[in-house]
């Protein structure tokens, strides 16, 4: 599990939670605060979060995000993710079909 947050003087104003197995990440959840919006905190957050993917061997990435969240897809269309299927009524409060996502991670460093 890795847990990355950004911090703006002695408070946090976002995180990014994901995890791996074997060459496969997930990006789980991403939070950045209502006040700290729009100033390229997710950008970062995500950004760190995959080349920390990349530099364990992780070689693609998923993530499920709410159909009506389109600024969340278009961050995560902007590292690349592409829309590879939907989860029906997958999300609670409002119910709500989630856009499955899917990203390939370039290696990096050298290679053998």
């Amino acid at each position: 599990m890795r847990i990355l947050v950004a911090e703006d003087g002695p408070g946090i104003v976002g995180y990014v939670v994901g995890r791996s197995v074997l060459d496969q990440g997930e990006i789980l959840n991403l939070g950045v605060s209502l006040q700290a919006r729009r100033r390229g905190i997710g950008t970062a957050l995500v950004r760190q979060l995959l080349a920390t993917f990349s530099a364990a061997g992780v070689r693609e990435a998923f993530l499920e995000v709410r159909e009506s969240n389109l600024p969340a897809q278009r961050l995560y269309q902007s590292f690349g993710f592409r829309d590879v299927g939907r989860r029906r009524r997958y999300y609670r409060r409002p119910v709500e079909d989630a856009v499955l996502l899917r990203a390939a991670i370039p290696a990096v460093g050298p290679t053998a």
